[in-house]
């Protein structure tokens, strides 16, 4: 980096943490903590949601595939927002009717604290894993464009990102994610347009070449539906699903919409977030697409097209820009999971019964686990990485399936939703091990945890002679 690009990192990170510490001065009990006092403005809601689930992987990665292939993600993309419209009709009612602080109180509410407690600890299992070795592999993207070492990339990211999680909160953290996420869609705006005036053709022109190569292609006729994760119908069906899983039943997309002021306002940032995910994904395909038009068809490591554009083609000053960009994303999910992690523990596991000094304690403590879990491992431990990267999709069609129960009006002993929700992680393992496609796990998941579930119930009904 020169020294530019190095000066206006250096303010991006002193400006977040300056903001975090301004911030917290608003803060008076976790209520303002955990929800900014129920006050968020929808659109900071929606645009926090885009940039908590955009992690650096994606910022990177998404280029990358449109680099190498076609824009079929964007099929995935399209069921993002129908899924949001399913959690902003079926389960937000519910949150917001009974007022709940954590979505894992709809279970304790229906089926007993004991339950409420091992969905939120399905969650917090679920967040360190995945969030923990995310965080390691955002820092070896850092590393690569920055030219850090792996444990500066882990401490710098770290630190900055607890100081204004700390001080400030969900009203901060919302606020960073929001300027965070113009920031690095700039990011990609700027990648286009600098391509857009280098190619000896202009834009139009451009795209004309990519649509001849095939490389615009959006919808994928393949019908092998269940072993092709990118047939239409597979990834279509398959995006509902996790969109509804993901920003439904896991607290930490919830969170920013319950800090809303009312149903209505939440409905709007979540189906808003679903838009803008696909806007987004649509300018980085664009950008990776441009890329591939100004590089040519060589031979660049797997997800490190993008990477390797900033740091060898931008000019200093744009590049140090795309760097803040990168951080960004980083930042965005780690406060994000801080945050939730520490909510989920203080609501469900300690009934709510923590003061505002010792919620941020618990914040510090689980900040600690997800920077020691990058520090302990490295990018050579590939298999702990690749199964952080997969834990949700273990977990997500579970925990679905439970909240789908908890809208019957059937009783249920807990030893029946044990093992539905068991089933229906483990059928993810048998699904992977059969080679279906990644798309299908949370559909079969959601339909073996019910079908364990009533099937248990019936027999334990049938032998205690109860009907």
């Amino acid at each position: 980096m020169q020294t530019l690009d190095l000066t206006i990192i250096i303010c991006f990170l002193a400006g977040m943490a300056g903001y975090g510490i301004w911030q917290g001065r608003t803060n008076r009990t976790t209520g303002d903590y955990f929800l900014g006092g129920r006050r968020l403005p929808w659109i900071v809601a929606m645009l926090s949601i885009v940039a908590t689930e955009t992690s650096v992987l994606t910022f990177v990665s998404v280029p990358g595939i449109a680099f190498r292939g076609d824009w079929t993600f964007l099929q995935l993309a399209l069921g993002y927002i129908v899924g949001r419209m399913l959690v902003s009709a079926i389960l937000l009612p519910v949150y917001f009717r009974l007022g709940v602080s954590s979505i894992y109180e709809v279970i304790g509410n229906r089926f007993g604290t004991h339950m409420q407690k091992l969905a939120s600890s399905v969650f917090l299992v679920t967040r360190i894993l995945a969030d923990g070795v995310r965080f390691l592999a955002t820092a070896v993207v850092v590393e690569a464009v920055t030219g850090w070492s792996l444990s500066a990339s882990v401490l710098i990211i770290g630190i900055v990102t607890l100081i204004y999680t700390l001080s400030g909160g969900i009203r901060t953290i919302v606020w960073i994610d929001s300027i965070q996420f113009v920031l690095y869609l700039f990011g990609g705006i700027v990648t286009i347009m600098f391509i857009s005036a280098n190619l000896d053709t202009g834009l139009p022109q451009a795209l004309g070449s990519l649509a001849e190569k095939g490389k615009l292609t959006i919808i994928n006729n393949d019908w092998r539906l269940f072993s092709e994760p990118w047939a239409f119908f597979s990834a279509f069906i398959g995006g509902i699903l996790l969109s509804f899983a993901s920003h439904g039943v896991d607290y930490m997309m919830v969170q920013r919409v319950l800090g809303c002021k009312n149903l209505n306002a939440a409905r709007k940032a979540m189906v808003g977030s679903g838009v803008f995910v696909f806007i987004q994904f649509t300018v980085f395909l664009l950008a990776g697409s441009l890329i591939y038009l100004f590089l040519g068809d060589i031979d660049i490591q797997k997800d490190r097209e993008f990477a390797s554009f900033i740091v060898n083609h931008l000019p200093s000053g744009l590049r140090g820009l795309l760097l803040a960009g990168v951080l960004s994303a980083a930042m965005s999910t780690l406060s994000s999971s801080i945050n939730s992690l520490a909510s989920s523990t203080v609501t469900d596991l300690l009934g709510g019964n923590a003061s505002l000094n010792r919620s941020r304690l618990i914040s510090f403590c689980w900040a600690a686990v997800l920077i020691g879990i990058a520090l302990v491992f490295d990018e050579s431990d590939s298999a702990i990485v690749i199964l952080g990267l997969k834990i949700a999709s273990f977990t997500y069609g579970g925990l679905l399936g439970l909240f789908l129960l908890s809208r019957s009006e059937w009783k249920f002993h807990g030893i029946s939703l044990g093992l539905g929700l068991l089933a229906g992680m483990g059928t993810v393992f048998a699904l992977e091990y059969a080679g279906i496609a990644w798309t299908w796990y949370i559909t079969f998941s959601v339909l073996a945890n019910i079908a364990v579930t009533w099937l248990t119930e019936n027999v334990m009904r049938a032998l205690s002679g109860n009907n």
